[in-house]
């Protein structure tokens, strides 16, 4: 039996593979055809990530780990691994799309897959490669200190009463910084612009070739608390006791410190012309796994409500149109999402080609 289960899910997978049924998607024939594989192994970011593979493992009856990695981990493995000819990661939800479209695909390493059945209800600009989470990094200050926001505009945190008061991860440690920086420059420059002329009454100088390069500068030269993680970063604004107040960029998931650690994170909803921008954590399929089908199996089950629940908790958003996020998560970022600035991966190799750029001009002007 074991024999002829192996063999209907390879030949199963042969069509899976090609395509030829993906015009007729079925969920039943995966299924069938990832029981006849070997037990799957899963990367992503976060620890979330052993829960959900537990919980597929039983609604499946499949073995597959889960395995917390970080998203250049992630990727050293995967070359290797390809390199060598001994594939051992099946999947790996890695949180840099930029090097993701900029390195692995390119070079045939991994290759990305969209659930036929799950595809019209996943917003376009996720679907090459498949975005299956966005992650929020907002603006937050202290509801202990303050009643509300004190930062209506973005361009505040540039001015002398925030200098030093802006808690934030270290641009030339954590490239979803840098890509925020060339995302805004793509996609929100105009709108940066016109932020700057509603707060100071006029319009920006010619200084720099775009708004985005002359806000960062300015944040820059306003020397930013620079941290190593979120959780410092949001410590620094609404640990208990805090009495110097800061104002901080931080992951939604922190919020859950609220409850936790007795934090007193509040969202800066209203900034003009957006709160934060989001992190996507791509999913792709490692070339010459011996489980693809079960691997496109987990995929799909990561594109469910059931699947990404684990990470809907951490205000984590689906690409999903259909999931949203729980009625309890603590941030509240459900109803503010139209303004955090969602990655677009249609410009995803220029913001890879651009980082070093980026980290340079961030090193030339910060100031502590």
């Amino acid at each position: 039996m074991k024999l002829t289960s192996l063999a209907i899910g390879t030949a199963l997978g042969v069509l899976l593979a090609s395509g030829a049924l993906a015009q007729d998607f079925d969920l039943d024939a995966l299924i069938e055809a990832a029981r006849g594989e070997p037990p799957l192994t899963i990367f992503d970011s976060t620890g979330k990530i052993v829960d959900m593979a537990e919980a597929f493992s039983a609604k499946y009856g499949l073995e597959a780990t889960g395995t917390k990695s970080k998203a250049t981990a992630q990727m050293e493995t995967i070359i290797r691994e390809v390199q060598s000819g001994n594939v051992q990661t099946d999947v790996s939800l890695i949180s840099d799309p930029a090097a993701v479209i900029g390195q692995l695909l390119p070079a045939g390493f991994v290759e990305s897959w969209v659930p036929p059945d799950l595809e019209a209800d996943i917003v376009p600009q996720a679907r090459n490669p498949l975005l299956v989470v966005s992650s929020p990094n907002i603006f937050t200050y202290n509801t202990a200190l303050y009643d509300s926001c004190p930062i209506t505009n973005i361009w505040q945190l540039t001015e002398p009463e925030w200098k030093g008061r802006v808690a934030m991860q270290d641009p030339l440690g954590k490239p979803s910084y840098t890509d925020w920086f060339n995302q805004m420059r793509s996609y929100a420059d105009d709108r940066l612009a016109a932020a700057y002329e509603s707060q100071y009454g006029k319009a920006l100088d010619g200084t720099f070739d775009s708004a985005a390069e002359a806000f960062v500068a300015a944040l820059a030269a306003n020397g930013p608390l620079l941290t190593d993680s979120d959780a410092n970063a949001a410590e620094a604004v609404a640990a208990p006791g805090q009495t110097e107040p800061f104002v901080g960029l931080v992951s939604a998931a922190k919020f859950r410190d609220n409850e936790g650690a007795g934090f007193t994170l509040g969202l800066c909803s209203g900034m003009d012309p957006i709160i934060g921008f989001s992190n996507s954590t791509v999913a792709v399929i490692v070339k010459g796994t011996n489980s693809p089908n079960a691997a496109k199996l987990f995929i799909h089950y990561a594109m469910t409500a059931e699947g990404i629940a684990p990470q809907a908790e951490d205000g984590k958003v689906s690409s999903n149109t259909k999931v949203g996020l729980p009625d309890d998560e603590p941030s509240g970022i459900a109803d503010h999402l139209d303004t955090v600035l969602a990655y677009n991966p249609a410009s995803g190799l220029d913001d890879w080609e651009a980082r070093q750029d980026w980290q340079d001009f961030w090193r030339i002007h910060y100031k502590r």
